[in-house]
Parts: structure tokens; C-alpha cells; sequence
């Protein structure tokens, strides 16, 4: 049941077909198969990797990323998707907790990883540079049979971010990826040979996901050069290829629809644009309804149960916006077909409709457990259900809807960043007593973080100070928007602080 059999099946059913377009470049699905397949042989025979071995891919949005994702795959292996904007420290755990063989990256990261200073320099792990001379010989070797995997072996590990300052593991197999391409199929859009994804957001993430359904169909990976989401770059797309979809965050979509002069671009080639992974404001959504036409579908879902836990489709866009039920909007949609949703008390209880509690879903796109932790494992996965974390309701026709993140998430971006990761860098600082962070609503980016600082005795520190400390030591993206700075953070009786009261001190102090 090896996931890349959808790729050996698209090469012989549209061998000429273009796989990939990147700027002016092309490759068919034959010439992708070939490569994919070669590059297998080399992962087995020459770097000596045996089945079941972790392969990190740690890189923007390039074509190299698709055939070497699948050549993992192909090769029996386990492909560890790793985000390009993380710090060194960050990739340093996820290399050495995964025990990835190799890494394959680009030309900056791999000097950031050969770098004398950098930790994975005294490590096991293989370091190769896809914008290297001598990559293009590792496709060329020996051609390497399809290796049989079984439903639940693990194909893809998905670091999450982490409530306890360490990212876990969501191991994903086989099956769970061929789920995911059933239920966008049947629920997201249906895919022709020949229709086109961009792949704005990140490959590492879930827009990396869609690579397969459109890979399964004979459809075309469209990758920007310039290997992110660029609105200019975007609209170019546009206008030299036809049925055009992409998976965005709202902070995307927004981007988009305010971008200077955009009402005169011509979308008659955009299909859909799938959006998550954050809220979507009413007026957004209605302003990009008005400019775009009826082309947008959201999908709720996490790296537990990538991308297919319910869908708000594009007839219930349409159907929503033009009748009296238009709240529906505000929801995450339906179950995905084959899902089950039910909303829980703390004793796991089902509740009544319009009671919010924890969110629990059953279906076969939930995950294995998390990669060599058995007691978070427990703590998620429940007779049968994973326990999301997410707090929401449904209603009386089964639409759900989320009112918090019971694992304090902050959705900056379309990115997920926990508190507690951000606080513990903080506390390192010898001159923070203590360090609180929350989320704060925000028009462009879903959310921004805030941290409240509470400095240590007459220590003098400055959002400047921190700001430099923070890029020094986490992921740019992650860092606080503003910092705050008081005596003491409030607490209760058993010294919990109280994230309520700092958000209210927040609104109080910024109106």
C-alpha cells in the first residue's frame, strides 16, 4: 500500500503530462517517475538506508522537494517534513528526535548546517545540498523497483509544535495519506488530468498535503520560483495556466484581496482556494466572495488529522452567503465523509448540540500516536477517538464550530506557535523573572503574540533588548509582536497566572 504507487500509476497513465512547472522548467510524469525511482536506489544502495529509516526535507517550496518526498516513499522510508523558517536550534531537535539519516536542504541552510558553531555538525546525519553540482547525479543511478509497505507503516512524521516547548511527532501512514486524497477528492474538488496546483504555502505544512491528490489525477504541481506565496508572482501564474487551485492561510487570502490594483487581475483561470489552519473574518471572506467569485472552500483539520477533519465546500460558500443562514459561515462545515465528530465534558460525555466542549474525532486520516511518546500517545488517542484540544460545538445539522484552543495555540500567519515555546526562551533570559505569553487578535495576521514580562529585581529591559534575544534564539515568525512589562503577573490561589486577566490588561491598555 506504498503511497508513491500513485505516482508509478500517473507516470503510465500520463507519461508526456506535465508534473511539475517551476518558472520555465517542466518535467513530465515519466521523467519524474525515472528520477524518483533513481533517487531511490541511491537513498538504499548508496547511502545505505534500510526500510522504515527517517529522510528530513528541510527547504522552501522547490520541484526538488516533490521528487525527493516521493523517493523516500518509494524507497520504503519515512519522510520528515521539516518548516525552512524554524531556528537551529529547532531543526537540531527534530534531526536528532526523528534520528533522520539525512537531511536534504538547500544551498543557505546547508552552510547554516555545516557551520562549525552548529550542533549538527558532531552528528550522524547526512547533509545534502539539492542546489549542489552533484545532485543531479543522484538521479541518474540504477533504477529502484517500488518497495511494499502495509497500511499502517509510517510514511510521514509531522512535528507539531509543542504545548510543553518540544514539537511532537505525528506519525502518519500509508493509509492516513491515501485517506487525505480521498476526502479532498470526494469533498474538496474533484481533480482532471491537467488541472493545476500552486503551491504558495508551505510544502512542510499542509499545503503539502495537496501534492497528492493532484499527483494520483495527473494533475500539475506548480511551483513559484520564488517558493513562497508572492501576489504578482501569483496572478503571473494565472494568466499561463488554466484551472488553477491552492491551499492558503486567511492571512493569504487577505493579502491577496488588498493587494494595490488587484481588482483588474483576471481570475478566470483560478479554480479554488482552500483555505485554513486560522479564522476567517466575515469581511474578508464576503470582499473576497465579491472579487474572486464563488472559488473558496474551508477544510479544518491538525497535524493529528491532517486537513480532513470538516469542510465548509464551495456550494455551501455560494448557498451560505446568499440566504438567511449566513452564521454558518463562522462555522469549520461538516464532517469529512467517513469522519466522525463529537463534542465532549472533561469525563468525555457527548454533549448537546450548542454545548462547546473538547473536540474529538474517529476516522482513518487520524494518526498512529506521536513518534516514541506513549504517554502523550495515551493522553490523545481514546478508544478509538484523538481528542483534539480544540474546544467548539456543533449544531443541530451537525456543523461544527470553534470557540477556543484548549492547548493554548496562538494562529499567527497560518502558523501554529504555543506559548509555552516562546515562554521558555524567555525565562532563559537572566534578567526575566517571569514571562507570560498570549494571543491578541489582529487584521492581517489572525492573531499576534504578546508576551508580558515581569523583569528580575531592578533589572531594565527593553522590547528592543528582548526582540534581538528572541531572533537569537527561536524562529523569526514565532517572536513577539509587543512586549509588555509589569511587577508581577497575575496569579490564583495555586499560582497559575492568569492569561484571562493579561488579555483583558491587554484591551484595557490598547483601546
Amino acid at each position: 500500500m506504498n503511497i508513491a504507487e500513485i505516482l508509478r500509476r500517473s507516470s503510465a497513465a500520463y507519461p508526456d503530462q506535465p508534473a511539475i512547472v517551476s518558472g520555465n522548467s517542466s518535467t513530465s510524469y515519466s521523467q519524474l517517475y525515472r528520477r524518483v525511482a533513481a533517487m531511490a536506489h541511491y537513498m538504499r544502495y548508496q547511502l545505505g538506508l534500510s526500510a522504515g529509516e527517517r529522510v528530513a526535507i528541510a527547504m522552501e517550496n522547490r520541484a526538488e522537494y516533490i521528487e525527493i518526498m516521493f523517493a523516500v516513499w518509494h524507497a520504503g522510508l519515512v519522510a520528515v517534513p521539516i518548516n525552512a523558517k524554524l531556528h537551529l536550534s529547532e531543526f537540531d531537535y527534530i534531526l536528532q528526535d526523528s534520528e533522520a539519516a539525512v537531511c536534504f536542504t538547500n544551498q543557505q541552510l546547508y552552510k547554516a548546517f555545516t557551520h562549525a558553531d552548529c550542533a549538527l555538525v558532531d552528528s550522524k546525519i547526512t547533509i545534502i545540498d539539492v542546489e549542489a553540482r552533484d545532485y543531479s547525479d543522484l538521479v541518474k543511478s540504477e533504477q529502484l523497483a517500488l518497495q511494499p509497505r502495509l497500511a499502517n507503516d509510517l510514511a510521514w512524521l509531522f512535528y507539531t509544535s509543542g504545548t510543553t516547548g518540544r514539537p511532537k511527532g505525528a506519525m502518519q501512514s500509508h493509509q492516513n495519506l491515501y485517506g487525505i486524497i480521498r476526502g479532498f477528492l470526494s469533498q474538496v474538488k474533484a481533480v482532471d488530468c491537467g488541472d493545476c496546483i500552486y503551491h504558495g504555502a508551505p510544502m512542510s505544512h499542509g499545503g503539502g498535503y495537496y501534492i497528492l491528490p493532484y499527483i494520483a489525477k495527473g494533475g500539475t504541481q506548480l511551483v513559484p520560483a520564488s517558493g513562497g506565496f508572492n501576489v504578482p508572482e501569483l496572478v503571473d501564474i494565472l494568466q499561463r495556466h488554466t484551472n488553477v487551485s491552492f491551499f492558503a492561510a486567511p492571512t493569504m487570502v487577505k493579502r491577496l484581496i488588498e493587494y494595490p490594483g488587484i481588482e483588474t487581475a483576471n481570475f478566470d483561470h483560478l479554480a479554488t482556494i482552500i483555505y485554513g489552519g486560522g479564522p476567517m473574518y466575515q469581511a474578508i471572506l464576503q470582499h473576497a466572495h465579491r472579487l474572486l467569485g464563488n472559488k473558496l472552500v474551508q477544510i479544518y483539520g491538525q497535524g493529528e488529522c491532517p486537513m480532513n477533519i470538516s469542510v465548509l465546500d464551495q456550494h455551501q460558500h455560494q448557498t451560505l452567503l446568499n440566504d438567511q443562514h449566513q452564521q454558518r459561515l463562522a462555522s469549520v462545515g461538516l464532517p469529512y465523509l467517513g469522519m466522525q465528530i463529537q463534542v465532549v465534558d472533561a469525563s468525555g460525555n457527548a454533549l448537546a448540540h450548542g454545548e462547546p466542549g473538547e473536540i474529538i474525532v474517529s476516522g482513518e486520516t487520524v494518526m498512529l500516536g506521536y513518534w516514541r511518546k506513549p504517554e502523550a500517545t495515551q493522553q490523545s488517542l481514546k478508544n478509538g477517538w484523538l481528542y483534539t484540544g480544540d474546544i467548539g460545538y456543533l449544531d443541530e445539522e451537525g456543523f461544527l464550530y470553534l470557540t477556543d484552543r484548549s492547548k493554548d495555540v496562538i494562529i499567527s500567519g497560518g502558523s501554529n506557535i504555543y506559548p509555552r515555546e516562546v515562554e521558555e526562551v524567555l525565562l532563559r533570559h537572566p534578567q526575566v523573572s517571569e514571562a507570560s505569553v498570549i494571543g491578541v487578535a489582529d487584521d492581517e495576521w489572525g492573531e499576534i503574540i504578546v508576551a508580558y514580562i515581569s523583569p528580575l529585581g531592578e533589572a531594565s529591559l527593553s522590547s528592543e533588548h528582548l526582540d534581538q534575544y528572541c531572533l537569537k534564539n527561536m524562529a523569526r515568525f514565532k517572536r513577539p509582536k509587543k512586549y509588555c512589562f509589569i511587577d508581577e503577573l497575575p496569579k490564583n490561589s495555586t499560582g497559575k497566572i492568569l492569561k484571562t486577566q493579561l488579555r483583558q490588561h491587554f484591551q484595557q491598555t490598547n483601546n
